[in-house]
């Protein structure tokens, strides 16, 4: 999972099959560039995005886009946003959610998470990572999502194709 503030808040989770995690992971990890400790979508040139998305829509994830967009208070909209995760995931058993490691929201985080978690009622609980995104490669998948979905236009339309689902929060 991964957000954008860029025009309002924007939330983008991708969901990555167990079998598909390691195959993923070497197919972004052979994008990043020499030099580069990982790929940050908004820092890439038009055509390194395009070659990113590509490789994305090959990796044959789902994303879901969480909009808090029309939400004032970027806390309380980050915070509906992941109550919402946290409910998608239980439906779909998901095993594991990383989120980008930010310390400013990590405890809150924390908080909230071990709250929903429990509340979701999970048969094996949601384990959840809070991570930099050069420690986890498939971070670079929801952050481009998220910068996508923003930036709307051919953007949007590029990425739309392994968006399954715009949730309103």
């Amino acid at each position: 999972m991964d957000e954008t503030k860029q025009r309002g808040l924007l939330v983008a989770a991708a969901v990555v099959l167990p079998a598909d995690l390691a195959p993923a992971r070497q197919a972004i990890q052979r994008l990043v560039l020499p030099g580069q400790r990982r790929i940050h979508f908004h820092k890439e040139s038009d055509a390194r995005r395009r070659q990113i998305l590509a490789a994305v829509v090959e990796l044959g994830v789902r994303a879901v886009v969480y909009d808090a967009t029309g939400q004032r208070n970027t806390k309380a909209a980050r915070d509906a946003c992941l109550v919402e995760l946290v409910a998608d995931l239980a439906k779909i058993n998901a095993a594991r959610l990383v989120l980008e490691r930010d310390d400013s929201t990590l405890d809150a985080d924390r908080q909230l998470l071990f709250r929903q978690v429990r509340m979701a009622g999970m048969v094996e609980p949601l384990r959840y990572y809070h991570l930099r995104a050069h420690e986890e490669e498939l971070l670079a998948i929801p952050d481009a999502v998220a910068w996508c979905w923003a930036k709307g236009g051919r953007w949007r339309a590029t990425v739309n194709q392994i968006v399954t689902d715009v949730r309103e929060v």
